[in-house]
């Protein structure tokens, strides 16, 4: 079955996370597995939130492919249904187009050829579609990796979480994710002391104590990091770019940004690889319109790099904030990599050349954002993500992840899908 027929039919099922509703993607691709001949089996923690698992092959070596079935809510403003998975002009739109329900149907079809084809393989290649990406994994990849490591378990895993390919110096420039930064969420919290709105002077205001407090975390620059991988990484970018860099001096980083001719998104997508990250995004307070707050609070969206942890950061925040705000964390995960030095990542970018052109070039990124990779990676599977598209493909539809109009292009699709297809037949013969 064709990806673009399957990647339409996926975006027909609304699983928008909440309520997620993934066990409807679950039992759609059971049965084009079931047609196929191959036995896909269906976890659900809760009612409804089902991931699916099926597998292909036998052998020693085993091959892991992973997608989510949940997408985001779809918002206004659309220009089209959002659930329709329209099919025109060899575009495919609709919500999960390019996050990940693509990602999806080119592993299910890539999977389905190589059945079709009766390609012999002396390895398994193992699917795995996982509910509540979206709100973390807990009932998906997570449950998975707690209660059926077994399920999951392999050499390598392919996953999302790569940027889009960009296009320098006329070289179409491939990116393999391999890794992500981790979490440290916190609340702050500050106490005041209520009074009447009319003499404000007699209360000691806590929405104005934390005001103070977020406005110095906007102001606050984090110390550059650069791990191996982003180093390698700007290093390229600048020498595709014309721009020669005897030594990478962290203190230079963001001079080098600057200077780099490329997109602003991917630029700051670039800077937040080299550093902590520290966004307050929530705040509340105060009951009443005539009553001083005693007692405010802020969630603030902290991502850490490797070597930085719960202690790195609250001593960073205790240099800008004061003592009687309390930091309390909420959600910690450690950063987690898996090398570009491995046998496999090399595979991924042979097949990535044979596919895209001799004159493409493949580069290892970091994620500032999560996927459920983490999942993998802890559980000792070294895990890498693709963003691949087609040499041609629309530069805005990137824009719509997690946006309004959001779609793709069948060239790219079917690209994912020889990719894919290439990869296992390679790997697990």
């Amino acid at each position: 079955m064709k990806p673009e027929l399957i990647l339409s039919d996926l975006i027909k099922i609304d699983s928008t996370n909440p309520p997620g509703n993934e066990k409807a993607v679950a039992l759609y691709l059971k049965k084009l597995f079931e047609e196929a001949g191959i036995v896909g089996e269906i976890i659900e923690p809760e009612e409804g939130r089902g991931s699916f698992i099926s597998r292909i092959g036998s052998g020693p070596k085993k091959l892991l492919f992973v997608s989510h079935a949940d997408v985001v809510p779809v918002g206004e403003g659309w220009d089209f249904e959002p659930f329709s998975g329209e099919i025109k002009n060899g575009v495919i739109y609709g919500r999960g187009a390019l996050d990940c329900k693509d990602l999806m149907a080119a592993q299910v079809s890539a999977a389905l050829q190589l059945i079709a084809e009766k390609i012999p393989l002396q390895g398994e290649l193992i699917i795995a579609v996982t509910a509540d990406e979206e709100k973390g994994g807990r009932l998906g990849a997570g449950y998975l990796a707690d209660n059926h490591p077994d399920m999951l378990a392999a050499d390598y895993a392919v996953n999302e979480g790569a940027d889009q390919p960009i296009m320098v110096n006329g070289k179409m420039i491939y990116f393999l994710q391999v890794g992500e930064k981790g979490t440290a969420w916190c609340t702050l919290k500050a106490h005041g002391t209520a009074g009447h709105g009319s003499v404000p002077t007699l209360a000691d205001n806590a929405v104005v104590k934390m005001a103070r407090a977020v406005s110095r975390l906007h102001n606050y620059r984090a110390e550059i990091v650069l791990t191996p991988e982003v180093e390698k990484l700007l290093r390229s970018l600048a020498e595709l770019c014309g721009i020669k860099i005897e030594k990478l001096d962290p203190n230079a980083v963001d001079a080098l940004l600057e200077d780099l001719p490329l997109e602003k998104a991917f630029v700051e997508s670039l800077r937040s690889m080299t550093r902590m990250t520290v966004s307050p995004n929530m705040i509340r307070g105060g009951t009443k319109t005539n009553i001083v707050p005693d007692y405010c609070e802020a969630d603030i969206d902290i991502r850490i790099l490797p070597g930085q942890d719960c202690d790195y950061v609250e001593k960073e925040l205790r240099l800008i904030i004061n003592k009687e705000i309390e930091i309390e964390f909420n959600e910690y995960r450690v950063p987690t990599f898996s090398s570009s030095e491995e046998p496999f990542y090399r595979l991924m970018e042979e097949v990535t050349l044979k596919l895209a052109g001799s004159d493409a070039v493949c580069l290892p990124v970091i994620s500032a954002g999560s996927t459920d990779s983490k999942y993998l990676r802890n559980a000792g599977i070294s895990a890498y993500g693709i963003g691949h598209m087609a040499r041609n493909f629309d530069q805005q539809a990137r824009t719509t992840v997690h946006g309004k109009n959001e779609r793709t292009d069948v060239a790219s699709l079917q690209l994912k899908t020889a990719f894919l297809k290439e990869l296992a037949h390679r790997y697990l013969s």
